[in-house]
């Protein structure tokens, strides 16, 4: 069994957060669209932070083939058939850092405080775990303090504070928080996911 096939094995699936009705289902290149067309929607203080420009089409393409080499695992939500955030788990090539993963959430800024980023992270922690990775790390600007509120209560840890690091499509620079969660210690949480 591949790592894909692993992962495949349980999706899609459903559930309701405060009666909204989500699937979750894992990305493909037939999502290239969708995800331009969401990260479009975006308000423009989300943009400023993402790490990649993924209203670029270029760029999403990029994604997508990272995606079909098995470096990149993408979990998107879809409510009423749109697109409303998605997870996903980077995994590095290089050899010191391979038992490493970096995180990634976005949801529609409407979506956000309900829970649904959490069961995201969640998903992404188990697939981490499946896959044999053992930490998982969050990058952020220290200007993210929602996100990095989230990703506390999940218990990530700060590990590093790099000054001016990141630079915002805008061109200023901001500090880079990077956050780190050991899987080895995950509880399993994703494992009990509400399922209908």
């Amino acid at each position: 069994m591949t790592d894909t096939d692993l992962v495949k094995r349980t999706y899609p699936w459903q559930t309701a957060i405060n009666g909204v009705e989500i699937t979750f289902r894992l990305m493909e290149p037939s999502d290239r669209d969708d995800i331009v067309n969401f990260a479009r929607g975006l308000p423009e203080h989300d943009l400023l932070f993402l790490r990649t420009d993924v209203t670029d089409p270029k760029i999403v393409d990029q994604w997508i083939e990272n995606i079909e080499k098995g470096r990149t695992i993408t979990i998107l939500a879809h409510s009423e058939g749109k697109l409303i955030g998605y997870a996903a788990l980077h995994r590095d090539e290089v050899l010191w850092t391979r038992h490493v993963g970096e995180i990634r959430v976005v949801l529609k800024s409407d979506l956000r405080g309900f829970g649904l980023g959490k069961i995201m992270a969640n998903e992404v922690f188990a697939i981490a775990k499946d896959l044999g990775l053992q930490k998982i790390m969050v990058r952020m600007t220290t200007d993210q303090r929602g996100a990095r509120g989230m990703v506390e209560s999940l218990g990530f840890r700060p590990e590093a504070l790099l000054a001016d690091f990141a630079m915002a499509r805008d061109g200023r620079t901001h500090d880079l928080l990077i956050m780190t969660y050991d899987v080895t210690g995950f509880s399993d949480t994703a494992d009990t996911r509400p399922r209908r």
